[in-house]
């Protein structure tokens, strides 16, 4: 027995979450870089936050390019 969901909209679900944890770890990168001053973790703050800007940018595309398809 499926949990019920489509793979639309758990394609979804995981684009959020991805992107929430992101952002995340790119702040937590960033303050760990202000608190150290470790270059190394400027530079994995900066990638996760452009990071999540990508995955909000595919997830608008995703939901374009699918937006005839039902989440069921």
């Amino acid at each position: 027995m499926g949990l019920g969901m489509s793979l639309k909209a758990f394609h979804v679900v995981f684009i959020i979450v991805s992107t929430i944890l992101a952002v995340g770890f790119g702040i937590w990168a960033i303050r760990d870089y202000r608190a150290r001053s470790e270059s190394a973790s400027l530079v994995v703050g900066a990638g996760s936050l452009l990071a999540a800007l990508a995955l909000v940018w595919y997830g608008r595309w995703f939901l374009r390019k699918l937006k005839r398809v039902g989440y069921l």
